[in-house]
């Protein structure tokens, strides 16, 4: 349970953690975030979050050289959730009620812009692997038009998203 006298993370401090970590985050290096600031999180309890959708599963990561195995890497972003399931439960909602009305999709558009992002660098791999100069200017500009259209998808995902919890928020203050 998230301590009542601690303060929300602010943007700053999401900021920071969120540059400090662009590749994503262990479940250690997440806990070990939220003991820094005398927050108390568990792996199990991080765990329990992912096992209920509300943060999403890790990818796999390669440690390096071959026989050191991989590890589960988390989006940062999962701090910024974790966050705000914490300020949810001390508002009084359900874990049930925050899947349902709150964090229903945004794993979902999370692991949709960390999918969009893999395909684009993916293509522009293969594009910078051709050494073809100027000779697929078209591909490029295609690529650049990709990358603004998926930001404003993504975008307006997170808009209806944003919007929708509102609403959630307000029924329930009127209740």
């Amino acid at each position: 349970m998230a301590n009542p006298t601690k303060q929300a993370w602010t943007e700053e401090e999401l900021s920071a953690v969120e540059r400090a970590h662009p590749e994503g985050m262990t479940v250690q290096q997440i806990v070990d975030a939220f003991s820094a600031r005398g927050d108390r999180l568990t792996e199990a309890t991080f765990r329990k979050y992912v096992q209920l959708g509300l943060l999403p599963r890790s990818r796999r990561v390669a440690r390096g050289r071959k026989k050191r195995g991989s590890q589960g890497l988390y989006p940062v972003s999962v701090v910024r959730q974790i966050d705000e399931i914490r300020r949810l439960m001390a508002a009084g909602y359900t874990m049930e009620e925050i899947q349902r009305e709150f964090l229903f999709i945004r794993g979902d558009i999370d692991a949709m812009g960390r999918q969009l992002a893999r395909i684009v660098s993916a293509v522009e791999q293969a594009l910078d692997e051709r050494g073809e100069a100027d000779a697929d200017d078209f591909a490029t500009h295609e690529l650049g038009a990709v990358k603004e259209l998926g930001a404003q998808l993504i975008a307006r995902l997170e808009r209806i998203e944003k919007r929708m919890s509102m609403r959630a928020r307000m029924a329930r203050a009127v209740v």
